[in-house]
């Protein structure tokens, strides 16, 4: 399966201002998008995209000016505080699409929930300082409608570098990565590392953006790249201080849920548990399998397991007490990938053969209908072997 995908490379940990910028260069019209941006009714904020260079790399730093004055997520500058409430008044009443408040939302809720656990108050007494600035908030909606209008099927993100030390806020110097930091990356199970560069690379924010978008953290998956996006950040260190986006797509199984329904059996005879299995494919199950088990005290039986989707589950369970003499049946959730699938007719000097092909995850296979494959060879006095070699290179494309 086909999957527009954006990765997300944190070798220098992530603020918010940074995602945007790398964001924002992966969008077909950034220019426009700043003008959106800047017209969302945030009192008293301008923000600008300009080129900057770390390391010899070329890429786009977002400056937020509050009333003129430039102002940076990642220094702490002690703001007036606001509750979540207060916050959410503000973002509701943005010039934003609907799924985009709830983002936004969801970030804060994040930051909020992380606070309440550090500092051991409920999270409706949480206010907000750094984070609950304007520049702030200008940069979680940025991402916010960035994802949104980039449209990915999927976002994924290197595991997160965050600095080491110590850093000074509101209620003194805390160490990196700080105590909300640390709760965000630990309540949402996200791998991360100190790296070798004294500092603070991710920030709270950086770490709720990331938490509330990326589906996984890993190494960059194969995939063809269609546009790169580099966001800056404002200080300076041995390495390129920035995000890496990059826009483009991948090839991955499509994944769902299966109900495994398994049980042993040691009094049923085999044809009869062949009609059982039979009875089971015919009424919709996905699998059933035969195995020989050695049950208890040494006795031979068989063990039936049965893959049904989780809306089938009870119906499944019901049809194993009916066709066989089971008295228990266990149950597990299982996630699966399947190969995208499609069944052709193909042309042959035969007649026409009936074929599946399957692709996805960089493979691609195809199989001939064997009951096709056997009639010709009854008709012709020939292997199904010798038929399967005679078509087997033919084209099956439309």
């Amino acid at each position: 399966m086909k999957m527009k995908t954006i990765y997300l490379e944190l070798n220098m940990g992530a603020a918010g201002d940074m995602l945007m910028a790398a964001l924002l260069e992966l969008h077909p019209e950034p220019e426009a998008f700043m003008a959106r941006m800047n017209g969302l009714n945030l009192p008293g904020v301008h923000a600008r995209a300009s080129r900057s260079v770390k390391c010899g790399v070329a890429g786009t730093h977002i400056s937020v000016h509050i009333h003129g004055a430039e102002e940076h997520e990642h220094e702490h500058h002690d703001h007036s505080h606001c509750g979540l409430s207060d916050i959410g008044a503000l973002i509701q009443g943005l010039l934003i699409p609907p799924d985009v408040v709830e983002d936004a939302l969801s970030v804060y809720r994040l930051i909020a929930d992380a606070e309440s656990r550090v500092h051991g108050v409920p999270v409706d007494q949480i206010h907000f300082h750094e984070v609950g600035s304007l520049d702030a908030v200008f940069d979680i909606v940025g991402v916010c409608l960035l994802f949104a209008e980039l449209n990915p099927d999927k976002i994924i993100a290197s595991r997160v570098k965050t600095g080491f030390g110590a850093v000074k806020c509101r209620h003194g110097i805390l160490p990196v990565p700080a105590p909300a930091t640390a709760a965000i990356l630990s309540g949402a199970n996200i791998p991360f590392y100190a790296g070798r560069f004294e500092g603070e690379l991710l920030t709270p924010t950086g770490a709720a953006l990331l938490a509330n978008f990326a589906a996984r953290f890993e190494e960059m998956p194969a995939m063809r790249v269609e546009r790169i996006g580099y966001g800056m950040g404002a200080k300076d260190f041995p390495a390129a201080n920035c995000v890496r986006a990059f826009l483009g797509v991948t090839e991955e199984a499509a994944g769902d849920e299966v109900a495994e329904l398994s049980c042993d059996i040691d009094d049923q005879t085999a044809e009869s548990l062949a009609w059982a299995q039979k009875a089971l494919l015919d009424s919709g199950a996905l699998d059933a399998i035969l195995r020989p088990a050695i049950m208890k005290k040494g006795r031979p039986g068989t063990t039936l397991s049965v893959l049904a989707l989780p809306q089938d589950e009870e119906r499944v369970a019901r049809l194993i007490f009916k066709h066989t003499t089971t008295i228990g049946v266990r149950v597990a959730r299982l996630k699966r990938y399947t190969l995208e699938r499609d069944s052709k007719t193909v042309q042959t000097p035969f007649g026409p053969v009936r074929a599946k092909v399957s692709k996805g995850c960089g493979v691609a296979r195809r199989k001939f209908e064997f009951d096709d494959l056997a009639a010709i060879a009854r008709e012709r006095d020939m292997s199904v072997e010798a038929v399967r070699e005679a078509v087997q290179d033919l084209d099956f494309s439309e």
